[in-house]
């Protein structure tokens, strides 16, 4: 079994996958560039190391990253979501100096994170797809003749593109005109790829995903599906498990297609395949995320599956301890992403230092997070702060729990995305389970909520009022 994990990556997953650690006895390591040296996951791992001043480039350097976990006596190295966790080299690089990497092959790394390869590869497995390019797009000519051909609106994609980036919806052939040359750009400096292709847009689908485990002895399995529909610019930021818009029979024909699809291409450990639905109910397959994601936290709410605690073992050459008819699906879990931003402002980031942070509790309640008082923010990374998870028998219920847990939740000193939430839940066709990836874009009054003020919140601005008057 494994003894030593470095964690390369920060946040609040390097302190998930540090208290998985602790509870599997095995011993963690956190790595930290300066600007995180008073972050939680240093706080709380076994050992720490830093990177240096830089606040990008250290988790961000395959061969330094390996190194200190060889020098630090590691024997596995888990890269979490985001950095390297879908770069081959650093799977290859823990191969050649034997460390164990805690997640697929590198071979399958670099083929599903190609686009257009992955489309093809489930085109021969039989998995239906959305109708495009055959291959990378070798100029603009091209683009508008195959964009002509399959019908607008079309999805201009970067090949190596992944959180939403590199991506435009065009309309027409003048914004595909316009926007060619934008993608290549944005593909250029994000993944350092100029590839892109086309494919045909699904408008207004369900952003439907699936995870999916499978061991180094030929299991594989799905652990149902989760709801990503809620998201703006194509980032996420409310996930459901199970989708509440999904009908038994759909349920499991998607969950097979996830499994389908991972054996495809021989897939080891925790991965997502992600799908579109249709209007008229039909599933084409997206992407496949090689690596943990961000959601995690529903889909174990809904099963009881640690899936970090599965990672490890199947990482370290251990069969899965479940079988398909073992897993089981209890109730509904929503996953809220506490972002660092003003939902009234463009959602413009809001970093700073946080004067004071309380997380809500009760049944049925999960927060796993990155912050605490006094924390400072720092500006280099992603906004996200916490994620709020709620559970509950039904979905009715599932909603009244995550609205209460949303006004229980405190983050004081900066702006959240906490009352925007709120007014989500609020909605009546959110309530009934109705929604698509153009929730947010049909209901811009979303982010005209208003919020009730808290007792301490007016003090503060009583406060404020009189010392500016004082002169103070």
């Amino acid at each position: 079994m494994i003894r030593k994990i470095l964690i390369a990556n920060r946040g609040e997953i390097a302190v998930r996958i540090i208290r998985a650690c602790a509870e599997m006895g095995i011993r963690s390591v956190a790595i930290y560039a300066e600007a995180d040296r008073r972050s939680l996951h240093v706080k709380k791992a076994d050992e720490a190391y830093s990177l240096g001043p830089d606040p990008l480039a250290g988790y961000l350097n395959v061969h330094n990253i390996v190194n200190l976990a060889a020098a630090a006596g590691c024997d596995a190295i888990h890269p979490g979501y985001g950095f390297l966790s879908e770069n081959p080299e650093l799977a290859r690089t823990c191969a050649r100096r034997g460390i164990t990497f805690i997640g697929p092959s590198a071979n399958v790394i670099q083929r599903m994170g190609d686009k257009t390869e992955a489309r093809r590869a489930m085109q021969q497995a039989g998995i239906p797809v959305t109708p495009g390019s055959p291959g990378n797009l070798e100029s603009l000519d091209a683009a508008l003749a195959i964009a002509e051909e399959i019908g607008y609106p079309v999805m201009l994609k970067a090949t190596s593109g992944g959180g939403g980036r590199g991506i435009r919806r065009c309309d027409n052939p003048l914004a595909l005109r316009h926007n060619y040359a934008r993608v290549i750009s944005e593909a250029t400096k994000a993944f350092g790829r100029a590839e892109v292709f086309v494919e045909r847009c699904v408008v207004n689908p369900r952003h439907i995903e699936v995870q999916v485990l499978g061991d180094q002895h030929g299991s594989c399995i799905h652990l149902y599906e989760r709801d990503c529909s809620i998201q703006r610019r194509n980032q996420k930021l409310i996930e459901i498990a199970p989708s509440p818009q999904l009908d038994e029979a759909q349920r499991q024909y998607v969950g097979g297609l996830a499994v389908l699809a991972a054996r495809a291409v021989g897939y080891t450990n925790a991965g997502t395949v992600e799908f579109l639905q249709d209007t008229d109910g039909r599933f084409y397959f997206m992407e496949m995320n090689t690596r943990i994601q961000v959601e995690h936290t529903i889909t174990e709410s809904i099963t009881g599956v640690d899936l970090v605690g599965e990672q490890i073992r199947t990482a370290a050459g251990l069969p899965l301890r479940f079988r398909q008819d073992q897993i089981a699906r209890r109730g509904f879990a929503i996953q809220f992403r506490i972002n660092a931003e003003d939902p009234k402002n463009s959602f413009l980031p809001s970093f700073g230092r946080i004067s004071r942070y309380y997380a809500p509790g009760g049944p049925g309640v999960r927060t796993d997070g990155c912050i605490y008082s006094g924390y400072q923010i720092p500006p280099h990374y992603d906004s996200m702060l916490a994620k709020l998870v709620v559970w509950a028998l039904n979905w009715e219920d599932v909603v009244v729990r995550g609205r209460s847990a949303l006004r229980d939740m405190g983050v004081f000193g900066i702006k959240t995305t906490i009352p925007f939430y709120q007014a989500i839940l609020n909605h009546p066709d959110f309530r009934r389970g109705r929604f698509d990836t153009g929730f947010l874009e049909a209901h811009p009054e979303l982010c005209d909520y208003s919020t009730k003020r808290r007792k301490e919140h007016i003090a503060a601005a009583v406060a404020a009022a009189v010392a500016a008057h004082a002169g103070l």
